[in-house]
């Protein structure tokens, strides 16, 4: 055994777009520093397709093994898709006990990478004397916020929508209270009182990774740095972005990327929502209408709608209507030629790397917003649930690279707004600011994953260690 490579257990959280970013870090190890890594997978119900196809053509030195699939009838009814994770990973934990044990006995187990929203996995870890990590696919501000909570949460008696003043987390920008993190906007929930438990084990971990790079987040990463915040050491290996895709056979991809090759450089607008999101019916006629009044070309990966959750295409529940069944008459007639609609699904990271793409309108997952910023492609800020509020605030406020459109009172983006948006990422002198930042941070990127770059340092400290394992404390 001890001829063998060392060999890491990675658990991501339930999600593809936790699951994506991890499967990016694991490439990572096995490209560079001859690791073999066992992704561990747990889901509820059934791996769904988009899942299937991210783990297809993986290196031979990355496995992977789904736990047995937590099922719909044990969860409780009616909880929030996020403490529906948390329960489900509960649920998990005797099967990854086993699957633990048999890596311990047959391969070199130097490590064990939890995802940050999976924490609890770690006490098999600890059960098997492996030394644990946190993998949190999110921002340093992120970050930021998760280490601070349990002092945050002592300081504010109120809902955080309610402060007054915006809450000032270490190393970052002011953020108003409502722009934090949406699972903390209800004290008195099951999934707030778990989520301040997990905060309190992160700086337990050996040490904690973020998907991020010092050049985006300066101050952040400094504050980290200085172990004022954690004594845990952080390490900022990022951007790490998906770059392509397995189905580019399909035909409307084909026709996607031949649609692409027809347009202007520059002069499309991707509009996504990533892979949960969904808008209610009267928000996508609006987005509709404000994308057809702009006249300007555009790429729209349309979902039916849900006018009960914006996390609507989560686990089964999306829906099986035709997308464009929802479109307002006309709309496709109107906009043939400027306009391109793909259903549900398109490959973003082609679309995103295209010359003939000058902009993105955005759900704010860190997914999309790295792919982004890899490309250097300017945004329009339009965050659902989650964190992405959080992402809206550093892109719009902090490294302003985004605009931010307006909601109005009954909650809705109107198509007015929207044009507005849209021509003035399009086009103007705003354009023309955000794509220098934009550029700057795209060379700051590559540079970060260059061989001799920070990240790949972070990475190649973070092997040196594992490598050396029987070292550790």
């Amino acid at each position: 055994m001890e001829d063998e490579a060392p060999h890491v257990a990675v658990l991501p959280s339930i999600g593809i777009g936790h699951l994506i970013s991890l499967i990016e870090f694991s490439k990572k190890l096995v490209h560079h520093h001859n690791f073999h890594i066992t992704l561990i997978i747990p889901t509820i119900g059934s791996p769904p397709d988009a899942m299937i196809e991210a783990l297809h053509g993986l290196p031979s030195t990355i496995n992977h093994i789904f736990l047995p699939p937590v099922q719909y009838e044990d969860m409780p009814k009616n909880d929030p898709t996020r403490l529906l994770i948390v329960k489900a990973t509960s649920l998990s934990l005797s099967p990854l006990r086993q699957v633990i044990k048999s890596l311990s006995a047959t391969t070199k187990l130097v490590s064990f990478i939890a995802d940050a929203f999976a924490i609890d996995f770690v006490d098999v870890a600890e059960e098997f004397n492996v030394p644990w990590y946190v993998y949190l696919p999110l921002s340093a501000m992120c970050l930021s916020l998760l280490l601070y909570l349990p002092t945050l949460s002592e300081l504010v008696s109120c809902e955080y929508r309610d402060l007054i003043e915006p809450v000032k987390l270490p190393g970052c920008i002011p953020i108003h209270g409502n722009d934090l993190f949406a699972g903390l906007q209800d004290h008195k929930s099951e999934y707030y009182q778990w989520l301040l438990s997990m905060t309190k084990r992160l700086p337990l971990a050996k040490g904690i990774m973020i998907n991020s790079f010092r050049e985006l987040e300066a101050g952040t990463i400094r504050v980290f740095q200085e172990k004022t915040l954690c004594k845990s050491p952080v390490y900022a290996i990022g951007p790490l972005v998906r770059m392509g895709t397995n189905n580019l056979d399909n035909d409307d991809v084909s026709n996607c990327l031949k649609w692409l090759d027809d347009q202007a450089q520059g002069s499309v607008i991707l509009v996504s929502f990533g892979s949960g999101g969904t808008l209610s019916n009267e928000q996508m006629n609006e987005l509709a209408f404000g994308l057809e009044m702009s006249e300007h070309s555009f790429l729209w990966v349309v979902k039916s709608p849900n006018n009960e959750s914006v996390t609507g295409t989560y686990f089964s529940i999306q829906s099986q209507n035709d997308p464009f069944d929802f479109l307002p008459r006309g709309f496709l007639g109107r906009t043939e030629g400027r306009g391109l609609v793909m259903p549900s699904w398109a490959p973003q990271a082609h679309i995103l790397s295209h010359a003939s793409t000058g902009g993105f309108l955005t759900h704010c997952g860190w997914n999309s917003v790295s792919e982004s910023i890899v490309n250097g492609v300017p945004m329009i800020a339009w965050p659902l649930f989650a964190e992405q509020k959080m992402n809206a605030v550093l892109l719009t406020n902090d490294i302003k690279v985004a605009i931010r459109p307006k909601v109005g009172e009954n909650g809705l983006v109107v198509r007015e707004e929207i044009s507005e948006v849209v021509k003035n990422l399009m086009g103007g002198e705003e354009r023309k600011r955000m794509c220098e930042v934009m550029s700057g941070l795209k060379e700051a990127a590559a540079k970060a994953l260059a061989i001799d770059g920070d990240s790949s340092n972070a990475l190649s400290e973070l092997a040196m260690e594992w490598t050396n394992h029987k070292k550790i404390d």
